[in-house]
C-alpha cells in the first residue's frame, strides 16, 4: 500500500465508530464484553490475507491472498506457523476476497472482488481438500448494466460471504454514497446464477468479511474499523435482529472467522492475527 493510500485508510478507520449504528439500527454497545489480543503473525507467504476459514485439522485455518496472488490456500495455526500450502486446481486468482466452509469440509473461495473495474462475471470456487477437486459457481447481478460508464466506485462489489443451510450468503462492500449494504443468497451447488438483493441495511463503513457462528445463531460483519453482530432466527439470514457493534481499529481488517459460538479470529493485510474473546 502506498503512503497516500495508507494515510487515507488510516484517517478513515480512526474516525470509524459504532455511533451511527447505535442510533439508526439499535445496535447495543458491546465493546466491554470482548477482549481483543494480538496473538501472532501470519506466515510470510500470506502477504495479503483476505479470507479465513477453518481447516479440517483442529486449531488450524485456511487463508488466501488478495487479487493477483497465486491460486493457493495457506493453512496456519494460531501461532502463525505455516502448516501446509494447497494449490487450487482449475482456478485463477482474479480477485479472491473471502473464504467459507460447509459442514462437509468444502471450502468456498469468493473470486468476486470488483474494486478497480466493472466485472460482468463473478466466480466462487468450491474446493474439496481431501479430493483436490474444484467446482465452479458463477453469477451476475440483476441490473448490473446500470454501473456501465459510471465514475463512481462499482455498485456491484462483494468481499464477504459465508455458508449456511445449503446456501451462500453474500454482502455488498458498500462503496455507495447511500451507505447501503445489500444481502444476496446464492446456491452452494455449481451452476450459473443471477442475484437480486434480499435485504439491506445502512452501515457507514465498508464490509470486508463475514462469518456465522457454529450454532447458526449469530453472524458477524467485519469492516475496516468495527465488527457488527446480528442474530439469526430460523434458517434465513437477514438484518432484522441487530445485536451489537464494537470498534476494531487494527489497520486493514480483511478476514474474520468464528472460533466457537462467541469468540472470533481476525487477520489484516499487514499480517497480524487477533483473537476476540467474549468475557
Amino acid at each position: 500500500m502506498n503512503k497516500l493510500m495508507y494515510l487515507w485508510f488510516a484517517v478513515k478507520t480512526v474516525f470509524c465508530t459504532c455511533a451511527p449504528d447505535h442510533k439508526a439500527n439499535d445496535f447495543k454497545k458491546v465493546r466491554s464484553q470482548y477482549k481483543i489480543n494480538k496473538i501472532g503473525k501470519l506466515p510470510a507467504v500470506a502477504s495479503e490475507s483476505s479470507g479465513l476459514a477453518g481447516a479440517n485439522a483442529s486449531g488450524t485455518f485456511w487463508t488466501n491472498n488478495d487479487s493477483g496472488g497465486k491460486p493457493e490456500l495457506y493453512e496456519f495455526d494460531l501461532a502463525g506457523k505455516l502448516v501446509s500450502t494447497k494449490s487450487i486446481p482449475d482456478s485463477k486468482n482474479h480477485d479472491w476476497e473471502d473464504l467459507a466452509r460447509d459442514s462437509d469440509g468444502n471450502i468456498y473461495i469468493g473470486d468476486f472482488g470488483n474494486n478497480s473495474m466493472p466485472r460482468t462475471q463473478f466466480e466462487i470456487y468450491k474446493f474439496n481438500p481431501s479430493k483436490s477437486a474444484t467446482e465452479k459457481i458463477t453469477f451476475k447481478y440483476a441490473n448490473q448494466g446500470e454501473q456501465a460508464g459510471s465514475p463512481e466506485k462499482p455498485l456491484f462489489d462483494c468481499e464477504s460471504f459465508f455458508y449456511h443451510e445449503g446456501q451462500l450468503w453474500l454482502f455488498s462492500k458498500n462503496w455507495g454514497k447511500d451507505h447501503i449494504v445489500k444481502l444476496y443468497r446464492l446456491s452452494a451447488q455449481p451452476g450459473d446464477y443471477q442475484l437480486t438483493p434480499l435485504d439491506s441495511i445502512g452501515i457507514t463503513s465498508q464490509i470486508t468479511s463475514a462469518d456465522i457462528s457454529p450454532d447458526g445463531k449469530t453472524f458477524a460483519l467485519l469492516t475496516y474499523g468495527k465488527v457488527l453482530l446480528f442474530g439469526v432466527t430460523g434458517k434465513d439470514i437477514n438484518f432484522r435482529k441487530p445485536l451489537g457493534c464494537f470498534r476494531l481499529v487494527k489497520k486493514q481488517n480483511e478476514a474474520i472467522v468464528f472460533l466457537n459460538n462467541t469468540d472470533m479470529l481476525v487477520t489484516n493485510e499487514q499480517g497480524n492475527i487477533y483473537r476476540i474473546t467474549r468475557r
